[in-house]
C-alpha cells in the first residue's frame, strides 16, 4: 500500500460528497435558523434523533464535532450556544463546515486531522463531544476513546454512534453471509481486494467489547444508550439493530 488506510478513507469520502453522499450534504439555512428558535434534531446513528436531554444546555459549552464535518451538526450546535471546534481528516467535509458558518455568521474552529493521532488540544478542553459513526474507518478505537476523556473537562460528555459489525457480514443484498467477523482489510488480502473494488473505503467491523468496554476502560461512566437500524436494506427491513448510539460522562 503506498497510502495509509487513513489517507485512502479521506480520499473515499472525498469522493463520496462529490457524488452526493447522504453525511456529506450540508443542513439548510432554513434549517439553522428552525434550530436557533429551538427547532432541532441530531443523529449519531442513522435514523434515531438524539434525546435533547443528553446534551443539557449548549449554550456557552465548548463542544468538540469528533469526525462529525459536513455541515450538519456543528451548525446546529453552533444556532444553539455552542462553541465549536471540529475535527475531521477528509478536506471536503472541513470545507462544507467553513461554508455553512460563513453562510450564517458564526466561528467554528476546523481542524483537518486524523484522530488515529493525538488530539491536537489540551487536556480537559471541552465540556461534550459529539462523535457520530465513523470510528468504522479506524482499525483500534480504543486510543480515541482515551483521547477523548483526556480532551474532557471533569463531568464533560461523550455521545458516539457505534456500528455493532453485523453489516459485515453480508453481501450488498443483505441476503447472504459472504464475510467473517472480524472485518479487517489489513489483515485479509481478499476484504481489502474487495473494499477497493467496491469504493467501500477500509473499514473495520468493531466488538462491543472494544467500543462499550474501550469507554469503560478510558474511565467514562456510561449513562444511555438506544440501539437503530440502517435505514434502508433488507437488515432494516427486518428490524435488525446494526447501530447504537451511547452517552457516557467523565465523572466529577
Amino acid at each position: 500500500m503506498d497510502k495509509s488506510y487513513q489517507q485512502i478513507n479521506a480520499d473515499t469520502i472525498d469522493q463520496w460528497c462529490r457524488d452526493g453522499w447522504e453525511w456529506g450534504r450540508p443542513i439548510t439555512h432554513e434549517m439553522y435558523e428552525n434550530a436557533r428558535r429551538g427547532q432541532w434534531d441530531v443523529v449519531l446513528t442513522p435514523t434515531k434523533p438524539v434525546p435533547h436531554a443528553w446534551f443539557g444546555e449548549l449554550q456557552g459549552k465548548k463542544l468538540l464535532g469528533l469526525a462529525s464535518g459536513g455541515g450538519q451538526q456543528i451548525p446546529i450546535f453552533s444556532a444553539l450556544g455552542a462553541q465549536c471546534t471540529v475535527l475531521d481528516y477528509s478536506p471536503a467535509q472541513c470545507e462544507s463546515e467553513r461554508l455553512v458558518a460563513q453562510r450564517e455568521g458564526y466561528s467554528v474552529q476546523v481542524i483537518e486531522a486524523d484522530m488515529t493521532k493525538p488530539f491536537p488540544f489540551a487536556d480537559e478542553s471541552f465540556d461534550l463531544i459529539f462523535h457520530p459513526v465513523s470510528n468504522c474507518y479506524i482499525e483500534d478505537v480504543r486510543p480515541v476513546f482515551k483521547e477523548c476523556y483526556r480532551v474532557l473537562k471533569r463531568g464533560g460528555i461523550l455521545l458516539c454512534g457505534l456500528d455493532n459489525g453485523i453489516i459485515y457480514l453480508f453481501d450488498d443484498t443483505e441476503t447472504k453471509i459472504v464475510y467473517s467477523l472480524p472485518f479487517n482489510p489489513l489483515k485479509d488480502p481478499r476484504l481489502y481486494r474487495d473494499s477497493m473494488q467496491n469504493d467501500w473505503g477500509i473499514q473495520f467491523s468493531h466488538t462491543l467489547e472494544e467500543q462499550l468496554g474501550g469507554q469503560l476502560e478510558a474511565g467514562f461512566r456510561l449513562t444511555n444508550l438506544y440501539e437503530d437500524t440502517s435505514g434502508s436494506g433488507n437488515l432494516h427491513d427486518h428490524n435488525v439493530p446494526t447501530f447504537l448510539a451511547t452517552r457516557a460522562v467523565k465523572p466529577e
